[in-house]
């Protein structure tokens, strides 16, 4: 099967999240993939680690479909290898500060000078141009300064969200805007630079919220998992776990009313739309969390699916391990690895295409597993490839 981004060559030189996650969404997509990291790995390589060799879930996670090169791109010889793969690519991925990039010979004056039809996709804090520009940052930063922290929790305890979603927003975003990029060039032969930022991202997400402020000035304040904009929609506990409820519009709360065997709801006028029923959602929540408390979870799922009302468990790591809708579906591919007593459960490619899906087609690379294969192309002879590893230039 033809992939769409067959032919196609990705520089990986992305560090965590949205650089190295936007390269594997184009992996998935069929390009070839090279990810190129530190002599001895790069510090992603071993957030929560699970081998002996201690690398992570999230490397295991983010470098599939990718071929594995250690260099040092700060010696000099390290810049000629860096010009020489710029030379057979099409994009250079890299989140790394401006002045990095310099150092690096990764700005697209200088790789345009080598490849002028080259893409450079470059992902940072908070984007060229404004008095942040320099400033380094991971995820939580983007939650903290676009409203979302402050929305979340509650007014005493601002709460960061436990998944990274701004930066895997950001690399979902860099990737779009990298292939909308490609396609650009199959036109006019021209490269360009995409640019993606934490801080836009975050701002994309909570940018209705900042309308609402600017507009009618509602100042609101978080109220932990309750939303403020229709009910019932919030987290209750049940005899035996929790569950999330989340109904919006005025069909969904006639179906809840009647659930509840109370019309009543229905004819008072602080409940008569969404927004008026996120005003007084307290109430709401409050009745629905007496009624989920005399009832397991299986018990208060069954009665929301019947009146088919939007409501789910909260589950465990190990439960989401368990769920048959994700073994049904097969949305983990089991992954095996160097060093793993078992293969890994990765996740395939979250969008899913027809005709040319997205797919898991090797392991994640060793630290260093294609240098050797990856020099050889560029032209390097066996001896020079000793050299340079002696000079710890790969």
């Amino acid at each position: 099967m033809t992939k769409v981004l067959e032919g196609i060559r990705v520089l990986d030189f992305g560090r965590y999240i949205a650089g190295p996650y936007c390269a594997t969404l184009l992996g998935d997509m069929g390009a070839e993939v090279i990810r190129i990291e530190k002599i001895e790995g790069s510090e992603d390589r071993f957030l929560s680690p699970v081998t002996a060799q201690g690398d992570g879930a999230l490397f295991l996670q983010l470098a599939r479909n990718k071929l594995g090169m250690t260099l040092n791109p700060m010696l000099p010889e390290g810049r000629q290898i860096v010009q020489r793969l710029v030379a057979t690519a099409d994009v250079v991925v890299a989140n790394l500060p401006p002045d990095t990039l310099v150092a690096m010979g990764l700005d697209y004056d200088s790789l345009q000078a080598v490849k002028p039809d080259i893409i450079l996709t470059m992902i940072s804090a908070f984007g060229r141009g404004g008095p942040y520009s320099n400033r380094v940052g991971f995820d939580g930063l983007g939650q903290a300064m676009s409203g979302a922290m402050f929305m979340s929790g509650t007014p005493e305890q601002p709460a960061k969200a436990y998944p990274p979603f701004i930066d895997f927003g950001t690399a979902s975003l860099a990737a779009f805007g990298t292939m909308a990029a490609l396609y650009e060039r199959q036109r006019t032969g021209m490269g360009q630079v995409v640019e993606g930022s934490l801080f836009s991202t975050a701002l994309t997400m909570m940018n209705g919220t900042a309308i609402e402020q600017a507009m009618i000035k509602r100042n609101r304040v978080a109220t932990l998992n309750r939303s403020q904009t229709s009910a019932p929609a919030d987290t209750f506990k049940t005899k035996d776990g929790w569950v999330l409820v989340q109904s919006v519009g005025g069909p969904l709360f006639k179906r809840w009313a009647d659930l509840m065997g109370e019309s009543h709801w229905l004819e008072d006028p602080r409940f008569k739309d969404d927004i008026s029923r996120g005003d007084n959602g307290a109430l709401i929540s409050a009745r629905l969390a007496r009624w989920c408390s005399e009832r397991t979870s299986a018990e208060v799922l069954a009665a929301m699916e019947a009146a088919r009302l939007p409501a789910g468990p909260i589950l465990s790591p190990q439960q989401v391990l368990d769920d048959p809708h994700i073994a049904a579906k097969g949305l983990f591919q089991a992954t095996s690895y160097p060093g793993l007593d078992q293969p890994a459960p990765l996740m395939k490619t979250p969008v899913e295409l027809s005709r040319t899906p997205g797919e898991i087609r090797q392991r994640p690379p060793t630290l260093g597993e294609h240098t050797d294969q990856i020099m050889q192309q560029l032209g390097y002879a066996a001896a020079e490839i000793t050299n340079l590893r002696a000079k710890r230039v790969i």
